[in-house]
């Protein structure tokens, strides 16, 4: 066997508690959740969890040891993370419905918020940075396959980031039902997230 179970079950309970701990990727689909509902909450879930897949990939053909490097590859993705994580603050700052549901000419398309989040994902160094330093501790060299080895715990994290966003997502829908009818108290909600996110991505860049 390429993994043993206690080193997997070690695996899977520490990529829980970093999971639910909160960042960018909680804020965003419980927002999502609030301003359209479960599924773009569960699409913007999907999103930011298969984009971890991508980082998978960088660690397997070592392009995550170039970012971590190479300070000017560093510092090229860790600006286009940040200004794209202002740009979605910005966008929920300036939509005076982002959370009034019924009207569906302010909403976004269920695939823009997946790709979106993937983009958002894909695009934070700081993700590419912690699966480099995080995956590898994992890794048995004894039992070969190290390759083999890093995805699956890729995919097990993705799986479980995953798990975990949907059920964020399913609760701050059942907040946004509730909004339906107070468009007020949901604008000032999505001023109030657009201007955490574009603190978040101006703290990534600095």
């Amino acid at each position: 066997m390429t993994i043993s179970f206690s080193q997997f079950a070690l695996f899977s309970v520490t990529a829980l508690v970093l999971i639910f701990t909160p960042g960018p990727d909680i804020i965003y689909v419980m927002t999502r959740g609030m301003a359209q509902g479960r599924k773009a909450a569960l699409a913007a879930a999907a999103g930011f969890a298969l984009g971890n897949l991508v980082h998978t990939f960088f660690i397997i053909v070592g392009l995550s040891a170039v970012l971590t490097s190479s300070v000017w590859a560093f510092q090229a993705v860790k600006y286009a993370g940040a200004i794209y994580l202002v740009y979605l603050g910005i966008n929920m700052f300036m939509n005076e419905t982002r959370f009034t549901a019924r009207n569906d000419m302010h909403r976004l398309p269920f695939g823009t918020i997946f790709r979106q989040s993937i983009i958002a994902n894909v695009l934070n160094p700081k993700v590419a940075v912690f699966f480099l330093a995080f995956l590898p501790q994992f890794v048995d060299t004894g039992r070969g396959h190290v390759k083999v080895q890093i995805l699956i715990y890729g995919c097990t994290f993705v799986i479980l980031a995953l798990t975990g966003f949907s059920l964020v997502g399913i609760c701050s829908g059942s907040i946004g039902n509730w909004l339906y009818n107070k468009p007020a108290i949901g604008n000032r909600i999505g001023k109030t997230a657009g201007c955490i996110l574009v603190i978040l991505g101006a703290r990534l860049a600095i």
